[in-house]
């Protein structure tokens, strides 16, 4: 039963993340309360709308995917944002839990971690609607590092402070938790940086840079590794699949957030079992 509170309550999140990342324009800040107050009201006739017309998911159904004022047609982006907050409310508290030795610390991680991936939510969605990642976004996401580092201080269960766990000494210097996760987020942003410098700002822009220290900050080393091989691999097959169906061509780009957030859950879920999976096949 709780989870099933969680993910009525993550719809409701993803709900308003829609409303941050679809009335934010880019020249005021996130939190501005011209961007997150107001009621709600169809893009296309300006209708206020009803409670039960901002049911999440609910609503979209029974109303035929329709506004029910002017017929006009509603983004599948709602449900989709609302479903995928929900997961995220639901199962990081789920699987932080699965992995951790203790129970108390695990809630507040739970919390941070929750707090962590709503707002990459919105950064991808915020990235893939005008391709700029906001600069305050990247700041609550560095402060959401630190918090994480305070709070792990030795109580966690996870290995090596890494998503790595017991294969996390293979790739190198682990050091003391604060070290390692500076030196992740100092060598991602030099990385990027450099990657900004070669390409004259047409292959990355420097909202990618801005995001890559807080990721650093927050994943560390060796983590923060496959991130980004990660989200360079996704990248580059959604690319060709959009060179090859005609959408994109050789001179076009595509917002290289969304992958780097994409990257980000495939290391916190699913780091371990990659990189068992590979020590198991190099041993044969």
């Amino acid at each position: 039963m709780p989870y099933v509170f969680l993910f009525i309550f993550g719809l409701v999140v993803g709900s308003f993340m829609n409303v941050i990342a679809l009335r934010y324009d880019g020249e005021r800040f996130v939190a501005d309360p011209a961007v997150i107050g107001g009621r709600s009201h169809c893009p296309h006739c300006g209708t206020t709308l009803r409670w039960y017309e901002l049911v999440p998911v609910v609503s979209f159904v029974v109303q035929g995917r329709r506004c029910r004022h002017c017929q006009a047609a509603i983004g599948w982006q709602y449900p989709a944002v609302e479903l995928v907050s929900a997961l995220i409310v639901t199962f990081v508290p789920a699987f932080l839990f699965s992995i951790a030795d203790t129970t108390a610390p695990v809630i507040v991680l739970s919390v941070i971690w929750v707090v962590i991936f709503e707002i990459l939510l919105l950064v991808a969605y915020i990235d893939l609607r005008l391709g700029i990642i906001p600069d305050e976004l990247n700041l609550a996401l560095g402060v959401l590092g630190v918090f994480l580092l305070i709070e792990i201080g030795g109580f966690f269960g996870l290995a090596n402070h890494s998503f790595f766990g017991s294969f996390a000494p293979a790739f190198g210097y682990q050091g003391s938790l604060w070290l390692n996760h500076l030196a992740a987020a100092l060598g991602a942003t030099a990385f990027f940086a450099l990657l900004v410098g070669i390409t004259r700002g047409r292959g990355m822009g420097l909202g990618d840079v801005k995001l890559a220290a807080p990721l650093g900050l927050i994943f560390g080393w060796p983590d923060i590794g496959m991130l980004v091989v990660v989200a360079f691999v996704s990248g580059a097959l959604v690319g060709v699949g959009l060179i090859a169906a005609r959408r994109r061509t050789m001179k076009g780009s595509i917002p290289f957030g969304p992958f780097l957030v994409g990257a980000a859950a495939v290391t916190f879920f699913a780091g371990f079992p990659i990189v068992r999976a590979y020590f198991d096949l190099v041993a044969r």
